[in-house]
């Protein structure tokens, strides 16, 4: 089997153990366990907290001491004992506790599958702007398929979706062992404290284009957040009134939100195209402008037939908002850093967005929606409004604040660091 192919069961594998649990873990607490909705934001707090700490330093010992592929291994064996652990936890701070564990393991394999891939294709002499975003779609297959097994085998407020996730992540783990060996940085002579420690990659903020990348990489971390936790109560809600309480949109949410996902199958494999056409600074504004259109058509959306309309058209904006900044970004690491520090530099991007900006995300979002909260009913339109008008002003930042000369001369191969 070539190693694209090879790859794309590694992607599809990674994000099949993710879609098994993410979206339906809060329904399962709060329904059969009974955990309140604090306990429940709790538990998801654990990504954030994770990937605040974690990328970052296993980044740095996958490029300096143990081969990414081993590490990877070690991590999806943590997660599958985790999960399996969890199916059985009935109490909130048990659970808390367990899925830190799992996070902790988890959230580092996200940029180390990105170093796996790259390293590999780089030594089979493809080009990575072109070859990895048909590999890292499979991800995306994956993550979907898992939704929709979940909710049509009626698994969601089940341990068996806890159970499923720790499967694959077993499968992803002895799969791994047959994957081509990552090696580690060759040591340097005469390194300095900073080189010796593993923190190249954080000397990338003396830069003033790379600082200014990841800071915005934190705050369009803190919009993700926000539609990731909010999207579904949003919907969820529309069966307060008794016109909507038999639509799909209520009965099905999440089939509804993993249009979301479908189209980040198209966009995914749009991205060589607009990347070597428009360069990274003119992508990233397209993912703030559908970040905008995500939460304006939100804010006008329901369950009947013109409203329905506007709901699709926010799930397929949404394709182009992540993965425009998302696997764009990922990329645009890629081809800015040197090999020696590249699995450092993708988990410093992923403790930004998924980290910091998660945990930014969840905190203020949370404020907005109590604070446009009155007598338990949420005024959907006003807060979805002020997010499209957060994600419009981080444009317009952008736009005035980044400074990019596009090279597409750069893109041709990443491989070759200038």
């Amino acid at each position: 089997m070539g190693i694209k192919n090879r790859l794309k069961i590694m992607s599809f594998l990674q994000y099949f153990i993710w879609g098994s649990w993410l979206v339906t873990l809060g329904s399962y607490m709060i329904n059969t366990l009974g955990f309140t909705g604090i306990e429940v934001g709790m538990v998801y707090s654990t990504k954030g907290i994770a990937a605040v700490i974690m990328p970052s330093l296993i980044g740095i010992v996958a490029d300096k001491w143990i081969p990414a592929n081993r590490l990877y291994i070690i991590l999806h064996l943590i997660c599958a004992g985790a999960l399996y652990y969890a199916a059985s936890v009935s109490d909130p701070t048990i659970m808390f506790w367990v899925l830190l564990v799992n996070a902790m393991a988890f959230m580092p394999t996200i940029a180390l599958s990105n170093t796996i891939s790259y390293t590999c294709l780089e030594k089979n002499n493809f080009d990575t702007v072109t070859s990895f975003p048909p590999i890292r779609v499979f991800g995306t297959i994956g993550f979907i398929l898992a939704m929709w097994a979940i909710s049509l085998f009626r698994f969601e407020l089940s341990n068996m979706q806890l159970y499923i996730a720790a499967g694959a992540s077993l499968v992803l783990a002895l799969y791994s062992l047959t994957m081509p060996l990552v090696p580690t940085a060759k040591k340097k002579k005469n390194q300095n404290w900073v080189s010796m420690l593993g923190l190249d990659a954080f000397v990338l903020f003396k830069k003033p284009q790379m600082a200014l990348f990841f800071v915005f990489a934190m705050l369009l971390g803190a919009v993700l957040q926000i539609t990731n936790t909010f999207g579904n109560p949003f919907l969820h809600d529309f069966a307060s009134n008794p016109a909507y309480t038999d639509s799909f949109v209520v009965k099905y949410p999440s089939i509804l939100l993993s249009v979301s996902q479908i189209a980040e199958v198209a966009f995914i494999l749009a991205i060589p195209f607009f990347l070597k056409k428009f360069g990274i600074k003119k992508v990233m504004l397209i993912s703030m402008l559908a970040w905008t259109l995500r939460f304006g058509l939100f804010a006008f959306g329901d369950p009947s037939p013109f409203g329905f309309v506007l709901l699709m058209l926010s799930m397929i904006v949404y394709g182009c908002a992540f993965d425009f900044f998302n696997i764009s970004g990922s990329i645009y690491i890629e081809k800015e850093v040197s090999s020696d520090i590249r699995a450092s530099a993708q988990g410093l991007f992923m403790t930004m967005v998924n980290g910091v900006g998660a945990y930014v995300g969840s905190i203020a979002s949370g404020k907005v929606v109590d604070y446009f909260t009155v007598d338990g009913m949420k005024d959907w339109q006003t807060i979805w409004l002020l997010f499209a008008a957060y994600a419009m002003l981080l444009g317009i930042l952008f736009f005035f604040t980044f400074r990019y000369k596009h090279e597409p001369e750069k893109l041709a191969n990443v491989g070759v660091k200038h």
